[in-house]
């Protein structure tokens, strides 16, 4: 039976009210992000460079240090090295194969400096391997090489012990012609401080982002001075030199830490004025982005770098505003778009009414800008072919979905099971509510996959909230009206209720959160509040 026509329309308004609300805050975000915000300019004085910055040389596709045969070409080598000449005086590197060797022969006639460093890890044989060649070039290059760093963040890793740690580093000053070190975060320094006395001097990584109590950009600097303060009065008489320290451009949000453009550029910018001011040694992580490292770390780990992978182009000036986003061209087109064919779609057909045309317009625009938007969350995320395929696809459904939408009349929708009953009949794929039901049940499904795994392993995963946002709204406000929820619908909704509000409650202030658990329980509540009874009674 047709649903009567004041349920019909209270629907259609609360799909229009609905969107518009979100159209509205989407296109604040956008205005937000393309407003410059004034900060520190970093003006360096004249022939002045940034001291020292970490090089790796990974960052065209397929590149990574996890695959033990590759090897970079000494002529990219060269070019990024140019690059980095004009920005820099120091590069300084993690190891010493793959190609990384070549790096002081072709840093010497670019004035650049090295601080070289030597992989230490697991494997003894490859260690002594590594030492070994690491200690020949630092020995063949000792007007170009700064220091010898061995091992990086080992202890951290829990990788070898501080017995061997100091074993291989008295093996190094042995038998080195440059100062030697060995490089971890702070407290693995103060935890392990015996071993101060067998470096030249102390090499510590300072990242407020990474801190187990992540630190606001807004106290970032000052939290710095602060560790470099306590890490100088610790060892007292020893060389500090700050190895890694920086802010990413991109990703997951930790707690008050957020990555961004203009987070990155205002830190850096501060930073490296106060280290220059105060006289500090430096190292900033890092040159340029390794996407590689998003395997690692998520889509935070590939986005630290000051210049673009691709082009090598800087992410930020120096000086003057910088503004999080340049152009708000795509997604603006991809509302223009999305809301056209929409509309086109709604009034084709049976005879229809204003009211359910705007609303079906508004979703459309909502689809369109959110799918363009999260088509560039996907280009600074997705990691191999498997992502793409699985969650480009539950993309697409997505984009879908409001076109789909665009073609009901507000009839009622049946429960998943009968939904695909009905499409596998002849001609079953006309029925626009039995293809709306399907979709809410895979959507429903893969939000629940979603939400459980960013509850169970959260720090390396970003917020899916503009994935599933376009469903949420839809299924948030039909499901009120006139989609009954089936058993396997209350169980993926259950789930995504539970998951997304363990997650917030982990980490309340944190806008992403925020965001993810209103999207989830948009969508998960309507089939945990509603039995299909209601639906009837309606």
């Amino acid at each position: 039976m047709p649903a009567p026509r004041s349920d019909r329309k209270a629907l259609w308004l609360g799909l229009l009210t609905a969107s518009l609300i979100l159209l509205t805050a989407v296109f604040m975000t956008l205005a937000a992000q393309m407003r410059p915000v004034a900060m520190h300019d970093l003006n360096l004085a004249e022939g002045e460079k940034l001291k020292c910055v970490s090089y790796a040389p990974y960052h065209r596709p397929g590149q990574t240090p996890l695959d033990p045969a590759s090897r970079i070409p000494r002529d990219q080598i060269a070019a990024d090295l140019e690059a980095l000449a004009k920005i820099t005086a120091c590069v300084r590197l993690y190891s010493v194969s793959q190609g990384l060797g070549e790096v002081p022969e072709l840093a010497r006639p670019l004035g650049l400096k090295v601080l070289l460093g030597a992989w230490i890890g697991y494997d003894q044989t490859r260690n002594a391997a590594e030492l070994a060649h690491a200690l020949e070039i630092a020995n063949a290059y000792t007007d170009v090489v700064r220091a010898l760093i061995v091992g990086n963040e080992v202890l951290l890793r829990r990788e070898r012990s501080e017995d061997e740690m100091r074993t291989l580093i008295r093996q190094a000053r042995a038998q080195a012609r440059v100062p030697v070190t060995y490089a971890d975060v702070w407290e693995f320094w103060t935890r392990h401080d015996s071993l101060a006395a067998e470096v030249d001097f102390v090499t510590v990584h300072i990242l407020p982002f990474w801190e187990d109590e992540p630190v606001d950009i807004v106290d970032a600097l000052a939290h710095v001075v602060d560790i470099r303060s306590r890490i100088g009065e610790h060892f007292p008489g020893k060389p500090v030199v700050i190895g890694e320290t920086g802010w990413p451009s991109a990703g997951r949000q930790r707690e008050e830490s957020r990555p961004s453009r203009v987070n990155q550029a205002r830190y850096i910018r501060e930073f490296v004025h106060q280290a220059h001011a105060r006289g500090w040694d430096y190292n900033l992580i890092e040159a340029i982005d390794q996407p590689w490292k998003r395997r690692l770390e998520g889509t935070v780990g590939g986005h630290w770098g000051l210049l673009e992978a691709d082009s090598l182009a800087p992410k930020f000036p120096l000086a003057g505003a910088v503004a999080e986003r340049e152009s708000a061209f795509g997604p603006i087109g991809g509302a223009l778009l999305g809301g056209l064919l929409a509309f086109l779609l709604a009034t084709t057909g049976r005879r229809t009414r204003c009211l359910r045309v705007s609303a079906l317009s508004a979703t459309g625009a909502l689809g369109g800008v959110v799918t363009v938007l999260h088509w560039e969350h996907a280009h600074l995320a997705y990691r191999d072919a498997l992502e793409w395929s699985v969650l480009g696809a539950v993309a697409a459904l997505c984009a879908v979905l409001p076109l789909v939408l665009a073609r009901w009349h507000g009839e009622p929708l049946p429960d998943a099971a009968r939904a695909a009953r009905l499409l596998r009949r002849p001609q079953g794929w006309r029925s626009k509510a039995a293809l709306l039901s399907l979709l809410r049940a895979l959507l429903l499904f893969a939000a629940a996959i979603a939400a459980l795994l960013l509850w169970v392993d959260p720090r390396y995963r970003d917020f899916p909230t503009l994935l599933y946002l376009t469903p949420a709204v839809v299924f948030g406000v039909i499901s009120w009206w006139n989609l009954p929820p089936g058993r396997s619908e209350r169980v993926c909704a259950i789930l995504i209720a539970f998951a997304v509000s363990a997650r917030w409650l982990s980490e309340p202030a944190n806008p992403q959160a925020i965001g993810w658990l209103l999207c989830g329980l948009a969508f998960a509540l309507p089939p945990l509040l509603l039995r299909p009874q209601q639906h009837q009674q309606r």
